[in-house]
């Protein structure tokens, strides 16, 4: 075999394994993603900081504050009324946000 077509040899094994491993550290980032689930009524300040997109310490306190005044969210859009929260917060967030009305 020709140094040329020892080239390539190993430049496909080396394609071929590190290939598979990235295409799996992606589903399992991709898995990770799909199981986060924040209901919204019970989290702690910190949780809902640490869970949501684009929202901080100083907005998780308000919905925080906002749900021991007014009770428990009804729905998702209702974090509209918590001062901070914009539609498009809820928007990137929608998919996170659970509601467990008991």
């Amino acid at each position: 075999m020709t140094r040329l077509g020892w080239f390539k040899a190993a430049f496909a094994v080396i394609i071929l394994t590190i290939a598979p491993l990235s295409l799996a550290a992606e589903a399992v980032e991709n898995t990770s993603e799909q199981a986060i689930q924040l209901d919204i009524n019970v989290a702690d300040a910190i949780t809902i900081a640490a869970t949501m997109d684009g929202v901080g310490l100083v907005k998780a306190r308000e919905i925080v504050a906002y749900r021991e005044m007014f009770g428990k969210f009804r729905s998702i859009d209702e974090l509209i009324d918590v001062q901070g929260i914009g539609p498009a917060t809820i928007e990137k967030n929608r998919h996170i946000i659970l509601i467990v009305n008991d």
